[in-house]
């Protein structure tokens, strides 16, 4: 049996990659792939600043909500002498020297979370609504819950608000 070798052609050893080409193929993989890590990164950044942001308004709505349960009649608090004894949504100077009342409370956010906690501070006022879209001697109260919290992964604040009206209890 006699075997023949075909020396090879010079044409046909041209057709592979130059050092060029695999290297920008190299670099068009990077960005791609560091592409695709910066939109991991932002996705989760978001979804962290999301859930932090979802407790924070949790958290305002249940100031509100205290402050929608509390008890207030308007008869006991215009007889006479100041607030009735059953009126538990008072009234009193706020910080700012208007009439209303407020309070903070410190807590921290209810989330699942490795590290330390983080710490919100939700501000509630009640003021006193008067005006044009109030009937006259109809009373309203304004109340204001707004919680205030950092973000941990860039340190900044925010601020989460809840408004709404609230009439007296309705007497029987």
């Amino acid at each position: 049996m006699v075997v023949h070798f075909k020396q090879a052609d010079k044409r046909i050893a041209a057709n592979a990659f130059t050092l060029v080409e695999v290297m920008i193929g190299f670099l068009i993989f990077g960005m791609v792939t560091a592409g695709m890590l910066y939109g991991y990164v932002e996705a989760n950044r978001i979804a962290e600043w999301s859930s932090q942001s979802l407790a924070a308004m949790s958290y305002a709505s249940q100031g509100m909500e205290q402050m929608r349960s509390a008890q207030w009649c308007a008869e006991e608090f215009s007889t006479g002498s100041g607030q009735g004894t059953t009126d538990v949504l008072p009234m009193t100077n706020q910080p700012d020297g208007s009439w209303g009342y407020w309070t903070n409370q410190v807590d921290t956010l209810d989330i699942p979370t490795t590290g330390a906690p983080i710490n919100v501070t939700n501000y509630i006022y009640v003021t006193q609504v008067s005006g044009p879209p109030v009937t006259p001697g109809a009373p309203l109260r304004r109340i204001v819950s707004r919680v205030v919290w950092t973000f941990r992964l860039t340190g900044k604040l925010f601020t989460n608000t809840i408004v709404t009206l609230r009439a007296p209890d309705q007497l029987q």
